[in-house]
């Protein structure tokens, strides 16, 4: 009887060691795993959801998150849609622990410029928020006139007002390096 009880002990030994083993496998594989996950894949594991944007200025933007690009997201408000690129912001809430993979390689490579260019194209009146370094922000209105590879002119006009030479009073240029973020009136589709 007694080596029953011995040999029962030593499998029960046995088992736990293997158990723990393989848990202390899947712990490793996952912080492996976790080691390829970048931002934008955590972002486009979040569309649909809630999230809160802070941005490097202070201000906190938060909405429906309806599109993730490599470089930049889209949040949904009741009357606006804010883009917002990933280096503008200091810290979000809300984000699912799933990620997802960027897909095709066109898709990676549809940045910041792409998603401006196609404001530019649809001749949204926009409202553009400029983080300043120093710290606080610059609030412009207009129409983005042109995309270049690393900023963009915005034809500056009074609030509500279409974009006519005669309205227009300048053209600024913006390095995406100080653009916080972007914020449009929701189409009747979106």
């Amino acid at each position: 009887m007694r080596w029953d009880a011995l040999f029962a002990d030593l499998e029960a030994q046995l088992a736990e060691a293997e158990r723990r083993g393989l848990e202390l496998e899947v712990d490793e594989r996952a912080r492996a795993d976790a080691v390829d996950v970048e931002l934008a894949d955590r972002v486009r594991g979040s569309v649909g959801l809630l999230v809160r944007v802070h941005l490097g200025s202070g201000t906190v933007c938060e909405g429906s998150l309806s599109h993730a690009g490599s470089q930049w997201l889209v949040l949904d408000e009741a009357r606006h849609q804010v883009l917002i690129p990933y280096a503008a912001a200091t810290r979000y809430a809300g984000l699912s622990r799933q990620a997802v993979g960027a897909g095709t390689a066109v898709r990676q490579r549809l940045g910041l410029a792409s998603a401006l260019r196609g404001l530019a194209r649809d001749r949204a009146s926009l409202t553009v928020t400029v983080w300043r370094a120093a710290g606080g922000e610059a609030v412009l209105h207009g129409v983005i006139d042109r995309v270049g590879r690393d900023f963009f002119d915005l034809a500056v006009t009074a609030p509500g007002e279409e974009r006519r030479g005669s309205n227009v009073t300048e053209v600024a240029t913006i390095p995406f390096g100080a653009l916080a973020a972007l914020r449009s009136v929701r189409s009747a589709a979106g």
